[in-house]
């Protein structure tokens, strides 16, 4: 995994830029090897959900939502360094509030894990 390239991608989510982000990922998604792929994708997904949000197209974000959270569910260790289990409750929230019709949360953020 280029380490660069994939902490500009999650800046770039962070920043609230998510179609950028999602471009970093994916160039990423494409060239990874196939243990990377899976987690990768959900990157992607979550990106492209939040792109989605962000142009008004939530029939597309909550469905890209439910994908994102499948691809997040297995927990690859400290692959990616990611703090999966923040991750994946934030988007969990926004999925529940979307399904009730309630205020959504705040815009999630990737934190990565310190070493």
């Amino acid at each position: 995994m280029h380490l660069d390239e994939y902490a500009r991608g999650i800046a770039l989510f962070n920043q609230a830029r998510f179609f950028e982000s999602h471009e970093v990922l994916e160039d990423m998604w494409r060239a990874a090897p196939a243990a990377e792929k899976k987690f990768l994708q959900g990157m992607v997904q979550t990106a492209v959900a939040f792109h989605h949000y962000s142009t008004g197209n939530r029939v597309g974000m909550r469905s890209v939502l439910d994908r994102a959270i499948g691809n997040l569910a297995e927990d690859p260790g400290r692959f990616g360094e990611v703090d999966l289990p923040l991750l994946r409750k934030s988007l969990n929230q926004w999925r529940e509030a979307m399904d009730k019709e309630r205020p959504l949360p705040p815009l999630p953020r990737i934190e990565l894990l310190q070493p």
